[in-house]
């Protein structure tokens, strides 16, 4: 049965997951990590898309994107090629490395923006990886209030202003979103 063409978002952003397939690993090191964001980084780059937020967990990714001149299929196809060729590589291994094609929500309005956001950088804590956001290694936390990110924070400084967002990505929620 063929699946079901994706609703496209009103706003053109979009809550993201990429699942290891078999819920297996995607990220066996930090220099596995580091090469997923260097792919996110020169696809964003050479097809150009707002990165407002991701979180790289062990066996699956989180991204809150928009889409501007390029459509969400076309960068997301680009970055997780990249990713199973390194991978693959790495480890002498051939086949899948992502469950299906990604899974995406679209992401209509400012309130549900805000709530997916803080869920993408609040998931290392709900999966008890640390204690705070700040915590976390491989997530866009850190890239929040730096001068030349790479990650778009404009949005949501916009929306709560930067000691709002900081409290606001801060606060213990029991937000539901897409879940893997």
């Amino acid at each position: 049965m063929p699946r079901k063409p994706r609703q496209p978002s009103s706003t053109g952003i979009y809550h993201v997951i990429l699942r290891g397939i078999d819920q297996q690993i995607l990220f066996r090191n930090d220099m596995d990590y580091q090469a997923f964001l260097r792919f996110l980084s020169e696809v964003k780059k050479s097809s150009p898309f707002i990165l407002y937020s991701y979180c790289l967990m062990n066996n699956h990714v989180h991204l809150l994107v928009r889409e501007t001149e390029t459509p969400l299929s076309s960068f997301m196809r680009r970055i997780t090629v990249k990713y199973a060729l390194h991978f693959n590589m790495k480890y002498s291994r051939t086949g899948h490395v992502f469950q299906d094609r990604y899974k995406s929500e679209n992401v209509e309005d400012e309130r549900y923006f805000l709530t997916v956001y803080r869920y993408i950088l609040r998931n290392p804590v709900k999966a008890g990886l640390c204690q705070e956001p700040a915590d976390y290694r491989w997530s866009s936390y850190s890239e929040l209030f730096q001068r030349d990110s790479w990650v778009d924070s404009g949005l949501p400084v916009r929306l709560l202003g930067p000691g709002g967002l900081l409290e606001f990505v801060c606060m213990r929620t029991d937000d539901e979103c897409m879940d893997v």
